[in-house]
């Protein structure tokens, strides 16, 4: 990622017109590892390994920017083995975690985590320390950290099913367990944030927020994610969940973020005609159908289509509706660069 890139990326967030649009993509373990040809497990275990793959990116797509960036992660399993849950790893894909108790009435009880000693967050702490210092010395560093949102992470704490039940039939504990989620979210992000020397943004990830009702959302999460975005005002903050969610639109774009990850099978132009004026877009290319199955000639063309119909007046990231899918070619992120190259506003 060069310098122009990020501040072409910076302009599009707070709603401007860049010379160019960005391409940012968020990048993790589902995709790098097989895209570097490594086992899973030697992508967490070695330190080194970890960051030649994530400065070869700067390196193979220096127009793109990733996000959040040398992000330290364990898949899913960070913010759930904080509270206790199983996690088994794997050689060829991101661990997987077993929820732990399903009664909600026992997480509503619970004390919200401390960073510095719950699960493998101290582990990822200790590697944002170091690895910032070290990209430091060469003129990088890490300016974006990332946590799961509150729906996410008590859907992997107790189990989807209990926790969509718990809605419609206990929502006032669900309201509990959310409010002590995101108390240890808030935690999480200020403990990664505090590691670095020029934190910058924030991630958040929550795409069960999509399986819901407008009135569930309004009554019950909602509170959560505008604490979560308030707390963090002055920073930047990216919004992900790419769960079809239409009936959410105008409601999420008042939750204070200020760029939206939206699915692929959302129109890009409903998103836009719903959001636009409050939060800049990201996206929204399938990023399976495409990225992975496609060639680079219909990701161009579905990148084209996407610029065309909500880059006009500014606030436009080009990405894939989603995270980059395990398997996708980087033909097909050179094809999303080249778009953004060709563009011009009709």
């Amino acid at each position: 990622m060069n310098t122009t890139s990020w501040d072409r990326f910076l302009t599009a967030a707070h709603l401007g017109v860049p010379d160019q649009v960005p391409v940012a993509l968020i990048v993790d373990s589902p995709w790098l590892p097989g895209y570097a040809g490594i086992d899973t497990r030697d992508y967490f275990l070695f330190p080194d390994q970890w960051l030649k793959i994530n400065l070869e990116l700067l390196q193979r797509f220096p127009d793109a920017v990733w996000i959040p960036g040398f992000w330290v992660e364990y898949g899913m399993a960070i913010e759930p083995s904080a509270f206790g849950c199983k996690v088994r790893f794997h050689s060829d894909r991101p661990p997987s975690i077993e929820a732990l108790v399903s009664d909600l009435a026992f997480w509503a009880q619970v004390a919200p985590i401390n960073p510095a000693d719950n699960g493998l967050m101290p582990l990822a702490l200790r590697l944002y320390q170091q690895m910032d210092q070290r990209l430091q010395a060469e003129g990088l560093g890490i300016h974006m950290v990332a946590a799961r949102g509150p729906m996410t992470t008590a859907s992997w704490i107790a189990g989807v099913t209990p926790l969509m039940k718990g809605l419609a039939t206990q929502p006032e504990v669900v309201s509990k367990v959310l409010e002590t989620i995101t108390t240890s979210l808030i935690r999480w992000l200020e403990a990664q944030l505090s590691t670095l020397r020029q934190p910058e943004g924030i991630l958040l990830l929550d795409d069960l927020v999509g399986m819901i009702s407008p009135r569930m959302y309004q009554t019950l999460v909602e509170p959560h994610l505008k604490r979560i975005f308030s707390h963090f005002s002055g920073l930047l903050r990216i919004y992900h969940n790419d769960m079809p969610c239409p009936h959410l639109l105008e409601s999420l774009s008042l939750a204070g973020f200020d760029v939206f990850n939206f699915s692929h099978e959302t129109d890009i132009s409903l998103v836009k005609e719903k959001m636009g004026g409050q939060v800049s877009l990201m996206g929204n290319v399938a990023p399976l159908g495409l990225g992975v199955r496609g060639t680079p000639e219909q990701v161009f063309a579905a990148a084209t289509q996407c610029l065309d119909k909500a880059a006009p007046g500014g606030g436009m990231i080009l990405s894939f509706g989603g995270g980059v899918s395990p398997g996708t070619l980087p033909e097909n992120i050179d094809a999303l660069l080249e778009a953004a190259r060709a563009w011009t506003c009709p």
